[in-house]
């Protein structure tokens, strides 16, 4: 029997140091793309694919994340008393269910496979969704709720999966292919950032998986890999090795890293792009940038 996903881990703990100064007092994941922060995008993404309890593990300074998912009382009497209903439906709309949010530190940064970890009394003993905020997908169907839809039909892990240069297998979590049938793979092997010459393909896990709860029994041991980090790949790894089955899935859609700034930016450009109320202005300027 497939167990139903109906929670989800999301790592926000880092510091965002690629963003300074913008990211000094402010959460990395509260950086706007157009005119919603990032953190709302992925938390959206999960309640798409049926996602329930949310779970975030952070650090020192991100109170404005729990902030953004309550509710802020001054705020919405002043747009009530204005008239401004669709603002206020949008601010009051991203609020989940009461005791549908968790918050938990990761006191040291010690690795996704270690922020992952400390979720792991919240998560318990069912399997789970770990969404990283610095990547979106741009799709028709949400990059969480595809990856959901091959786990609900096939069971084990599930990850989602980009094409990448060869060269560029140092800075990802690389699978190895058992098959391929065009848009899901069975995998049996991860390796944590291979240099291109050991990369066993071109195939990298981005930031959507479904988990099975085994895979705490092997981020206990603290075991340190690439960079002196605790890496999440090394127990996805060891699940392998243990006989759980893990897939790949060939997503539909575009995917953008907002934690480099030419992918922030992009991201911003391509979103709204599909935006009515912002393409022609956008495509006007984009074709003639220097006109005043």
């Amino acid at each position: 029997m497939i167990k139903p996903v109906k929670k989800a881990v999301f790592p926000v703990a880092g510091l965002g140091t690629r963003f300074l100064p913008a990211t000094k007092a402010m959460p990395k994941e509260m950086l706007p793309i157009v005119d919603k922060p990032l953190i709302q995008y992925a938390v959206e993404e999960a309640a798409a694919a049926g996602i329930e309890e949310f779970i975030f593990v952070t650090g020192r300074d991100k109170s404005a994340i729990e902030n953004h998912f309550d509710h802020a009382y001054e705020l919405e009497a002043v747009l009530a008393a204005r008239g401004k209903t669709v603002e206020l439906e949008e601010v009051t709309n991203i609020i989940p269910k009461a005791g549908a949010l968790s918050f938990t530190r990761q006191q040291e940064p010690l690795g996704l496979g270690h922020a992952v970890w400390c979720a792991r009394n919240l998560v318990g003993d069912e399997p789970f969704a770990v969404l990283l905020v610095d990547e979106l997908v741009l799709s028709q169907t949400p990059c969480m709720k595809q990856v959901v839809d091959v786990y609900n039909e096939r069971g084990g892990c599930v990850y989602a999966l980009a094409e990448i240069p060869n060269e560029q297998s140092n800075r990802y979590g690389i699978v190895d292919v058992a098959a391929d049938d065009g848009k899901i793979i069975d995998i049996k092997g991860v390796v944590e950032k291979p240099a291109p010459s050991e990369a066993p393909s071109n195939l990298s896990i981005i930031g959507r998986y479904v988990l099975q709860p085994e895979v705490f029994n092997y981020l206990e041991r603290m075991e340190s890999g690439v960079g002196g980090e605790i890496q999440l790949t090394d127990s996805l790894a060891k699940l392998i090795d243990d006989g759980i089955a893990c897939h790949g899935l060939r997503f539909e859609g575009r995917r953008f890293d907002c934690g480099a700034k030419a992918g922030f930016l992009q991201a911003n450009i391509a979103f709204a792009l599909e935006r009515d109320d912002l393409r022609d202005d956008l495509m006007a300027f984009l074709e003639n940038p220097s006109a005043s």
